[in-house]
């Protein structure tokens, strides 16, 4: 039976901001939470990156994309989310109930891989782009960013830390200023939008890849369900049973949420595509090094108000998504193994929880003084992710719509043929990717 056991104000709020009055915004901005944070921790660096090599490369032939994932990205996280709400723990300790402990551990091994080497790519992106700005050796912006992300992740609690990275969400609609500013040809970006074309190469393919993988990312499906447990925590249910179930109104809430910080994450993408195509494909600058060239690039071609806009929204998603990469795999181990674990857990109580969150940064700032090219890096991340996420959301499907798991409240119909023509999708792009080379 479905329990009244979430943020109750917040589900409210959801279901009625558009009543209208003074405090309509107000109140629609307060029914916002874990699912506007994923939404826009999804426009990380590595996202940036990619969006920005796909404007670059292939102008705005692949503006379609973002009406594509859009709608893909939303059922994925209302279904993780979902899972999270009405089970009162996270996705790892739901897949346990399906799936040998062996299996899930070399999930959680590769999660933690391709995570620490997102976070390293994601501290070099920040460090670029800050140093484009006060001229600092990025070297040492790198471990400052990592020391400072760190111990916000560690030391802070959760409602803090929850409310800071909401804020930060706002750092996306520096893209839209950045584009609209170069004063784009409407009717050209509308036919590209609505009428798919581009595929028409294997590094088009790969982009097509990069982009799903970066989109719909592995990390994002364990920190959305985390998040849900973290928000019944913070309400004072402690107890996984008192988490259980969640009422129709909460789940309409959340979905509202997941709605809009999805379609928040896809509208800036794009226009980070849109930008990029504007300026860097049209002077024929297609081959990007680092997020530095990409900033330093813009300037002479749209102008330096349009170079600092990407540098300090490469620098505020910086600080958005590393924690949710580190999170995300600690919350991943930590249901896998039976670990304390919790952003509201005394350090001492929670040491492997909170440490697999400081080694993946520390490895990540020690990646910054390697010779990897950090765009390449964040870039074949998203393919690799691209490749690996749709056996992992066949793993979610298997659970979702499981009854017994779902305490009475499995997926809807409609959500769980999204997230499976979502999974084809995702396979048949891999699939297409190989072929065509």
């Amino acid at each position: 039976m479905a329990r009244d056991h979430g943020p109750v104000e917040q589900a409210k709020d959801a279901v009625h901001w558009a009543a209208g009055g003074p405090r309509a915004v107000r109140r629609f901005w307060h029914s916002l939470g874990p699912g506007l944070i994923t939404g826009a921790a999804d426009d990380d660096p590595s996202g940036i990156a990619t969006y920005s090599i796909a404007g670059a490369r292939f102008g705005t032939s692949l503006l379609w994309m973002s009406l594509l994932t859009w709608p893909m990205m939303a059922a994925v996280q209302s279904m993780c989310a979902r899972i999270g709400m009405v089970t009162g723990h996270g996705l790892a300790a739901s897949l346990q109930q399906r799936f040998p402990r062996p299996i899930l551990l070399v999930m959680c091994i590769g999660l933690l891989i391709a995570n620490t080497i997102n976070i390293g790519a994601d501290l070099s992106g920040m460090a670029d782009a800050a140093e484009l700005i006060t001229g600092i050796n990025s070297h040492i912006l790198v471990v400052i960013f990592g020391g400072m992300i760190a111990w916000a992740t560690v030391q802070l609690r959760y409602a803090v830390f929850a409310r800071g990275l909401k804020w930060l969400a706002l750092v996306l609609g520096v893209y839209i200023i950045a584009a609209i500013d170069l004063k784009p040809v409407w009717s050209s970006v509308l036919h590209d939008t609505f009428l798919p074309s581009g595929l028409n190469s294997p590094e088009a393919w790969s982009t097509v890849v990069a982009i799903l993988g970066t989109t719909i990312s592995p990390y994002l499906f364990f920190w959305q369900a985390s998040q849900e447990v973290e928000e019944e925590k913070a309400a004072g249910r402690l107890t996984e049973e008192s988490r259980r179930g969640a009422t129709d109104a909460q789940i309409r809430a959340r979905k509202l949420d997941v709605g809009f910080g999805t379609f928040f994450s896809n509208l800036a993408m794009f226009f980070i595509i849109l930008t990029t195509a504007l300026t860097l494909h049209k002077a024929g600058l297609t081959e990007l090094a680092t997020g530095a060239e990409v900033a330093k690039a813009l300037e002479p071609l749209a102008g330096r108000f349009s170079s600092w806009l990407y540098a300090i929204g490469v620098i505020g998603t910086g600080a958005l998504a590393i924690p949710t990469l580190a999170g995300s795999a600690a919350y991943a181990f930590a249901e896998t193994l039976g670990w304390q674990q919790g952003m509201d857990e005394e350090f001492k109580r929670a040491r492997p929880f909170y440490a697999v969150v400081v080694v993946s940064m520390l490895i990540g700032v020690l990646l910054d003084f390697a010779d990897v090219s950090p765009v390449k890096a964040l870039y074949w991340t998203a393919v690799l992710n691209g490749v690996l996420a749709p056996f992992l959301l066949t793993a979610i499907l298997m659970v979702a719509g499981n009854t017994s798991i779902m305490q009475g409240q499995p997926s809807s119909r409609l959500g769980m043929v999204t997230v499976a023509v979502t999974t084809v999708v995702m396979f048949g792009a891999a699939v297409a990717m190989f072929a065509t080379r």
